[in-house]
């Protein structure tokens, strides 16, 4: 059996879509804004293999004799969300987005959540996950009333102080959450949000969790999970696909954490799919509207790219990809609906082939079924005869 490592660096686009308009979105590039802002970034290392050659990339420069292959991906679905990303990766098609709540959750929702976790609750409204707890985290802290509220995606979240509502009843309050939110109002994800601290100095903490709906099946990690194939997810994959396919998950603490993680499961497992999403581009960087920090978050990725290489065995394939876009330099807080980079990197990976646009994030499931001898997705298209030696 060969082994993939495959690597969402979560929310690094590379430019509006031609629907991105639809979505809210006007002039948006995540990758080259960051770069424009810090006047340059050191990304050498994903440059020559590729990064800069990309069809429709902005900025960066382009690399003589790159040492990977290359594309841009275009998203099938409809939505620009994390799990609307990442479910088509491995071969599920969002013909119709999940609902989203710009004026807070109906009262028959708030009201029966309230009814079953014995207490009111704060907010109900549209918010960035740092400018809400420093607006209501004083009140939470005083009468313990968990804050609910949304964003542009599909998500129902609850943040609490860890010292007010421990992490068990938060993550309790998020199963009952997720169980009242069927048929209609079935978001993609309820989100457990603990933060710490002091007023005026609100911190979320790392004890998130996601509780995702199941995947439909079938799809990459379903055929898996049916062929033997063992999946090592890092970071929030496992919280994506509600643990379906999963042979064994870990979650990780932040961007380093997920890239040592990741190097650690590169020892342990010789064969199947290592895989891993790193979510401080999005989480911490790119809802805060830090470009700053995003491009150091790049280059510290760029950094620790050749140790990764090096650990590669000889048939190993690596994917480098991301699941939307999250602009920090546009208006706003929300992700950003964009073409997302594709850099494939391996031994016997051919150099210099450009792929083109891609129609379809499932192009890597699909690339992926071929690879493992596993059947056929219903969307994308394989490139493994494009690029393998």
């Amino acid at each position: 059996m060969k082994r993939a490592i495959w690597i969402v660096l979560d929310s690094v686009g590379m430019g509006a879509m031609p629907d991105s308009k639809q979505y809210g979105d006007g002039d948006v590039n995540t990758i080259a804004h960051v770069y424009e802002h810090c006047n340059g970034l050191e990304l050498n290392h994903m440059i020559s293999y590729g990064l800069g050659n990309i069809e429709g990339m902005k900025a960066l420069p382009r690399y003589e004799s790159p040492k990977g292959s290359f594309a841009r991906m275009s998203e099938l679905s409809k939505g620009k969300d994390t799990t609307t990303g990442h479910w088509e990766m491995v071969g599920i098609y969002t013909e119709v987005p999940f609902p989203t709540y710009p004026n807070g959750f109906p009262e028959e929702i708030m009201k029966a959540f309230e009814e079953k976790i014995g207490r009111r609750t704060l907010g109900n409204c549209t918010a960035s996950g740092t400018a809400i707890i420093e607006e209501l985290g004083e009140e939470h802290v005083k009468t313990g009333y968990p804050i609910v509220y949304t964003s542009a995606d599909s998500v129902f979240q609850i943040a609490a102080h860890e010292s007010v509502i421990s992490l068990e009843k938060l993550y309790e309050m998020c199963e009952i959450a997720r169980n009242l939110l069927k048929g209609k109002h079935e978001v993609a994800r309820v989100i457990a949000r603990p933060f710490t601290g002091e007023e005026g100095h609100f911190t979320r903490t790392a004890n998130r969790r996601d509780y995702a709906i199941c995947p439909p099946k079938p799809n990459l990690l379903s055929y898996c999970e049916e062929g033997g194939v063992p999946v090592v997810a890092v970071g929030k994959i496992e919280d994506i696909f509600n643990s379906q396919g999963i042979t064994e998950a870990i979650h990780t603490k932040d961007n380093n954490d997920g890239i040592a993680v990741t190097l650690e499961c590169m020892t342990k497992h010789q064969e199947g799919l290592i895989f891993t999403n790193l979510v401080d581009f999005d989480m911490k960087w790119g809802h805060r509207n830090d470009p700053a920090s995003y491009g150091k978050g790049l280059e510290a990725f760029d950094k620790a790219l050749p140790q990764i290489v090096e650990a590669l065995k000889e048939e190993d394939i690596l994917i480098i990809t991301a699941d939307h876009g999250c602009d920090p330099t546009a208006p706003g807080t929300d992700h950003t609906r964009e073409y997302v980079p594709l850099l494939v990197i391996g031994k016997q990976i051919k150099e210099g082939i450009n792929l083109g646009t891609r129609k379809s994030f499932a192009d890597i499931g699909q690339t992926l079924c071929e690879l493992f001898n596993l059947p056929q997705l219903k969307i994308g298209e394989s490139f493994l005869k494009e690029v393998y030696k």
